[in-house]
């Protein structure tokens, strides 16, 4: 295998998205480069036949559509997928130095596997926000030069931790260490106690509090943030052949880079903008997904829906040509699947296992806990058979509990028929991932073949 352009623009995207914050901004640019308005949801929207444009909700969730020309019987066409990742976010204050070391408490968001956070170099972005003359003002930021750690105990000190296993206990074992009590003359935590109070003399960058002031222009206390620990180790090619993509966050950042990337490709070229007759494409990358998308812009939201309906209202269609709108439509929900393990065989089903870089994924549950089921996967199959692109088949073994998605949520929300499907991969929700390189081009052409529905 040789490396391919897919798999380096999706290499591109993680490392410019630690966070789905950056992710959507990541996503949102592209967009924008290729001509899309941005729409606002406060405003009324004004749109027109062969329109491209996208809204944001929170910052961390983005909807795009692309309206055809003969919009006289309108379908959607949905390619969905999640912004967000399991990782470990700060909490608002620093504790007490313990030990001589400054150290920030964690909260763990989703289903994180702690023991990969261990010992590595971890940075830290997402979102800062003040008020500013009686507006809330946000920016991104972003610090990987000064990387903090999560030092596990020695082995000497724990001597049968490879025979009994790492038991790590979240709120006393994951907080990282920043620095030293009292380098660069400053005091605990670099603040008063209790985390109250001015920072103080710090500046120049040598503490977290020190480098958001500096960075935002404001004092420590007037701040607050969603801020994410990250994995520094950039992305990037594995196996002696490039057959494989080392990385964090590829649950879930490559199928939103996919999404995206199938969606922006079908409005690139001569005679794009058009599709099928009245088919209305839309890339739709929620967050909160990893705790279980009840959120104001999560899967579960109202985002979703009103969207559709706000693009046909702009239109001029009526309540009653949604409806049949939506009746025609279907939603492709991409989500990264298990890929059979070679070390643990025996987790998976025995005759339904996938392998990377043997094509995407269809995901079954006879409980729902994905939407698929025989329609949708005929769909689905049929799509992959116009890209020329094998496909596979994952379900549960039957004595394990099942994990879950965006798709039942946004089925039931719309009445849409969905499939959900992934790209397979191994190590899902470590800090450190790897999928195949092949897998994700094919996956963009069975999308944009879906678009063209």
């Amino acid at each position: 295998m040789s490396r391919n352009a897919h798999a380096d623009a999706l290499i591109a995207f993680l490392n410019a998205s630690p966070t789905p914050f950056h992710a959507v901004q990541t996503a949102a640019d592209r967009l924008s480069a290729l001509g899309a308005v941005q729409l606002d949801e406060k405003d009324a929207w004004s749109l027109k036949p062969g329109q491209t444009a996208f809204v944001t909700r929170n910052g961390s969730s983005l909807v795009a559509f692309r309206l055809p020309a003969d919009v006289s019987r309108p379908k959607f066409r949905i390619a969905a997928a999640h912004t967000d990742s399991p990782c470990l976010k700060l909490k608002p204050r620093s504790p007490e130095p313990s030990a001589n070391y400054r150290q920030w408490g964690v909260e763990v968001y989703g289903g994180v596997l702690y023991n990969s956070w261990l010992d590595r170099d971890l940075g830290v972005a997402g979102r800062v926000t003040r008020m500013d003359g009686g507006a809330i003002r946000s920016s991104l930021v972003r610090n990987e030069g000064k990387p903090f750690r999560i030092p596990q105990l020695a082995i000497h000190l724990d001597r049968g931790v490879n025979e009994s296993g790492l038991i790590l206990n979240a709120q006393r074992h994951l907080q990282p260490v920043l620095g030293l009590v009292g380098s660069g003359g400053q005091g605990p935590g670099g603040q008063g106690p209790g985390g109250q109070g001015p920072l103080g003399a710090l500046a120049g960058g040598r503490t977290l509090e020190g480098w958001l002031e500096e960075t935002l222009g404001a004092p420590f206390g007037s701040l607050t943030f969603e801020l994410h620990l990250y994995d520094t180790s950039p992305a990037g090619y594995g196996g002696f052949d490039d057959e494989f993509i080392f990385s964090g966050r590829l649950d879930n950042l490559a199928m939103s880079h996919a999404a995206l990337e199938a969606f922006c490709a079908e409005g690139a070229g001569p005679g794009s903008a058009s599709g099928a007759a009245g088919t209305i494409q839309v890339a739709a990358l929620f967050d909160n997904e990893e705790v279980g998308s009840t959120s104001a812009q999560g899967a579960n939201s109202n985002l979703i829906q009103a969207v559709l309906e706000r693009c046909l209202l702009a239109l001029g269609r009526t309540r009653e040509e949604i409806m049949a709108a939506m009746a025609r439509s279907h939603i492709v929900s991409a989500d990264m699947a298990h890929a059979i393990h070679p070390n643990y065989p025996e987790k998976h089903e025995p005759y339904h296992y996938p392998l990377i870089n043997h094509g995407p994924v269809i995901k079954a549950n006879a409980s729902m806990r994905y939407a698929t089921n025989a329609e949708t996967s005929a769909l689905f199959r049929g799509l992959c058979a116009k890209a020329a692109v094998p496909f596979q088949d994952f379900v549960n073994r039957t004595d394990l509990a099942c994990g879950t998605t965006i798709g039942p949520h946004v089925a039931a929300a719309l009445g849409i028929p969905t499939v959900d499907v992934g790209n397979p991969m191994l190590s899902m929700h470590s800090a450190r991932e790897m999928c195949g390189s092949e897998d994700h081009g094919m996956m963009i052409r069975t999308l944009r073949e879906f678009f063209r529905e």
